[in-house]
């Protein structure tokens, strides 16, 4: 099989009570039925300078009934005079503050990329879970030696890709690990986007580009469905060289024994984020989710399959929290050893070599 393992992601789906069939207003009224309260996690954030950072603390600050939120932490020196005392109504402390907390269990690392991996070497050194945003660093090598720190020390590492508890992408990945859509032959992915001079000033410093940017989400979502590829070619080219050296349209193409990927991002396309798609074929049906982050999607089955008819149909799924409201209740349960973790750090260093190697570095 050419896919995620079925028994382990059953057993996860099972578990969070993710189902097939579109929710009936009986079924989604009872998943809007409070949970019993639980002991929270205290948890703090470092780094305001990812492009994620806002939108993960504002979510963050949501999950009231798993977390407490202790503080968050500004190393830069010009971004914490901007900030102030507080940021978005939170007290702004220092790391050595945050890390030396009482009951402090978890870590959000937001940072820019260049300081992610440093930051939650010290987070992990300091007995801390952590969430983590992407891409995990330039270097294989290094986010090698994080995961292997992680495990010995038992910790919880999330990686902050923004599909993986998307309503939509989850439904895929319970499909494809049932077999709905029998043995997958091809996954086919789009996320680009348009951005500014300044944002192109900022990102040529990366030379993986677009891809590094924002494709890494993607090829973490065809790496759930995949898993590793046998070899990846990596496409690149830049349009405006003599402006800058962004890497800012590629493709990459990522083999497998019984299948073939291929992802575009670009930083070029006007209307980008519209036509962002993943497509998974399989020999018995197709799964067409575009644009992506929205809650309705195409199926297509050569049979019929828990209500589902034949040939192509639209699906519409019930709205979900926030993605990051989503990740930090999984993350809650994970620490409190509730359920296990739905990726592991095998996925996660998967994913980062397939990252590196379709953004053109050498890996």
């Amino acid at each position: 099989m050419t896919s995620v393992d079925r028994r382990t992601f059953l057993a996860g789906t099972a578990a969070a009570g993710l189902s097939l069939a579109a929710d009936s207003p009986q079924v989604a009224a009872a998943n809007r039925v409070a949970r019993p309260k639980k002991p929270r996690i205290k948890i703090g954030q470092i780094g305001t300078g990812h492009a994620h950072a806002r939108g993960v603390f504002a979510q963050l600050k949501q999950v009231t009934e798993d977390f407490e939120l202790v503080g968050i932490v500004e190393n830069d020196p010009k971004r914490r005079k901007a900030i102030g005392d507080t940021y978005q109504g939170v007290k702004v402390i220092t790391e050595e503050q945050l890390l030396n907390t009482k009951g402090l269990q978890a870590v959000v690392v937001e940072t820019e990329v260049q300081d992610l991996l440093p930051t939650a070497n010290r987070c992990i050194d300091a007995g801390m879970h952590i969430h983590l945003d992407k891409p995990a660093g330039e270097n294989l090598k290094d986010f090698a030696a994080l995961l292997k720190k992680v495990g010995q020390k038992k910790r919880h590492l999330q990686m902050g890709y923004i599909y993986r508890y998307h309503t939509a992408f989850q439904w895929c990945y319970k499909a494809v690990a049932e077999g709905m859509l029998g043995d997958v032959f091809e996954v086919h992915a789009v996320m680009s986007k348009k951005v500014g001079d300044s944002s192109r000033k900022y990102l040529s410093r990366y030379p993986g580009g677009s891809m590094f940017e924002i494709g890494c989400h993607v090829i973490d979502a065809m790496v759930r469905v995949l898993g590793p590829p046998k070899k990846v070619t990596a496409f690149g080219r830049k349009t405006h060289p003599k402006k800058d050296p962004l890497q800012d349209n590629q493709l990459a193409v990522f083999d497998y024994p019984n299948a073939i990927a291929s992802i575009r991002s670009a930083l070029i396309e006007y209307e980008g984020f519209r036509r962002r798609q993943f497509t998974v074929c399989g020999e018995f049906g197709t799964f067409d989710l575009r644009p992506l982050g929205g809650n309705q999607f195409r199926l297509a089955l050569e049979k019929q399959h828990e209500g589902y008819k034949t040939g192509y149909q639209d699906i519409e799924l019930e709205k979900g929290p926030g993605i990051f409201m989503s990740a930090f209740r999984d993350m809650a349960a994970v620490v409190r050893g509730e359920k296990e973790d739905d990726y592991g750090l095998e996925h996660e260093l998967a994913v980062h070599e397939a990252v590196l190697a379709a953004s053109g570095y050498d890996v």
